[in-house]
């Protein structure tokens, strides 16, 4: 079936910009990048050809959203299920010039959990289901993968009284710590159905699973927790910024500042990576502070150098 011109008009193109000394810095790194799009339901892949030049590869998945690398697999969540990928080369194999062919090998039909955030936990389980850790938001707790049922709930903040799909505090990120799950990020601690909506402004907090403590609050839509050289660094995406935070002072410092809405975070070596877009034009986004320093559509991936 052709599509009317004036169809094929209409629709938004893909564009795709890197600043001049983006490919030279994947090349010192020996880098490439994978990242999921929420609203395209894209998987990019960002990577340099043979020649040196700028590579992108994507792919189509129904609202992608949580995605974890390890090793020779690539994990990511979309609308109702969640897939492993796996690397077919060996080392030192290529397929076109390239190192690495993700074929997806595994998928766990979760139904719609909205899973924002996925990784994987250290040790011994009775099925690799088990292991799969992912922010299941709907339902307000951590859970894991399931040999028979959509999840496994495996904690839930201590103010939710009762698992239901109701978002009551909108739980989107998490940490790990030596292997294990350890910080989450919500915001807010409320515990009716969508009651986070109410208290998007500074009502997000952090709290540790391990002793269920409230760590950080005052924060606006934090997101993508991540420990890394003995810190928690987070997005605080309300207000556009990224830091970390002081957990002997209960205290968020801001280290960098970005005019666009902060979701998704990595680190490698002394540089921190991080996603950035235009926020949706719906209530969610309305009235942030965020909001009024946003004044044109875009969306990109950022690179900061952490080091001390």
């Amino acid at each position: 079936m052709s599509i009317p011109s004036s169809d094929r008009a209409e629709q938004p193109s893909l564009e795709l910009n890197a600043s001049r000394q983006f490919t030279a810095w994947l090349y010192e790194q020996h880098l490439s990048l994978t990242f999921s799009t929420y609203q395209a339901g894209k998987l990019f892949f960002i990577g340099l050809q043979p020649n040196g030049e700028l590579s992108v590869f994507e792919r189509t998945f129904e609202r992608c959203m949580g995605l974890y690398a390890q090793g020779s697999s690539l994990y990511l969540s979309t609308l109702y299920q969640l897939w492993r990928f796996e690397n077919v080369l060996s080392p030192g194999e290529t397929h076109n010039g390239y190192d690495a062919l993700y074929i997806p090998q595994l998928s766990y039909v979760t139904g719609d959990l909205d899973l924002h955030d996925i990784g994987l936990r250290e040790g011994s389980f009775s099925s690799s289901a088990e292991q799969i850790v992912g922010v299941n938001t709907p339902f307000s707790c951590l859970s894991v993968m399931s040999e028979s049922h959509s999840f496994q709930p495996l904690w839930q903040p201590p103010f939710i009284s009762k698992l239901a799909a109701e978002d009551r505090c909108h739980l989107n990120g998490l940490a790990f710590r030596d292997g294990q799950p350890r910080y989450v990020t919500v915001v807010s601690q409320s515990d009716v159905a969508d009651g986070w909506r109410e208290h998007r402004l500074g009502g997000g907090c952090v709290i540790d699973i391990d002793s269920n403590e409230v760590l950080l609050t005052g924060l606006t839509m934090p997101h993508s927790p991540r420990w890394y050289q003995d810190k928690l660094w987070l997005l605080n995406s309300g207000t556009g910024e990224f830091g970390f935070v002081d957990l002997e002072q209960g205290k968020f410092e801001p280290v960098a500042f970005c005019a666009g809405y902060l979701r998704g975070l990595a680190f490698h070596g002394d540089f921190a990576i991080v996603g950035l877009s235009q926020a949706r034009h719906n209530k969610t986004f309305s009235d942030l502070p965020l909001t009024e320093t946003l004044s044109q559509k875009h969306g990109a991936t950022a690179l900061w150098d952490s080091g001390d």
